[in-house]
């Protein structure tokens, strides 16, 4: 049973892949607004009931690694190394999904894709709505760290200020110098609020 499996999983993946791409593609050429989830289908040669099973909206189609964003802010509280405050963690995962944006700014696509997003209401929206939706999962990522109780607001509001931080530091002419700054506020707010859990 584990080949069939496999191969289903693979199916699965490629024929979302195949609808991301073909979105993108679409979305570049025509426009966000002049194309519908139906040309999407078409062009990826699915049904649209078929689209509807991998992705939950349109704008979904321009952001398909959502779970992957979650998991990795997850992971970067509670695989930090000994010693590493939750702010510094928090800092550093930033830090390096703005170098991966660096990175995929070498794709001649990558430009096309974020002036899209910018220049697109929808499309903008979803995405902060998409970043910011984390923060109930980073907020029990950070209560668990430190053995706080469920709804501590202390540690949902590192995750909301964390997150919010973001932005700040992706339009800033000196990413690195914002973070430093930002997370330097949190690590000394965070600090004075759970003394405990100072590295």
């Amino acid at each position: 049973m584990t080949e069939p499996t496999g191969r289903r999983e693979r199916k699965k993946a490629q024929t979302r892949q195949s609808l991301a791409d073909a979105a993108l593609q679409l979305f570049l050429e025509r426009g966000y607004d002049q194309v519908g989830v139906k040309d999407v289908a078409d062009a990826a040669d699915v049904s649209v009931t078929t689209l509807f099973k991998h992705f939950s909206s349109k704008e979904a189609l321009v952001f398909d690694q959502d779970d992957d964003l979650e998991a990795a802010l997850v992971a970067a509280v509670r695989e930090r190394p000994p010693g590493q405050s939750i702010p510094q963690a928090l800092r550093e995962h930033l830090l390096l999904k703005q170098t991966q944006l660096a990175v995929h700014a070498a794709d001649p696509r990558f430009a096309d894709f974020m002036r899209l997003v910018q220049e697109t209401p929808a499309l903008r929206d979803y995405a902060h709505r998409m970043w910011t939706r984390h923060e109930a999962a980073l907020t029990k990522a950070i209560a668990e760290a430190v053995g706080a109780p469920e709804g501590d607001v202390s540690c949902a509001a590192l995750a909301r200020f964390a997150l919010e931080a973001r932005s700040l530091i992706l339009r800033h002419a000196e990413p690195c110098r914002a973070a430093d700054e930002a997370f330097a506020l949190l690590e000394h707010g965070w600090a004075a609020s759970h003394p405990t859990s100072r590295p």
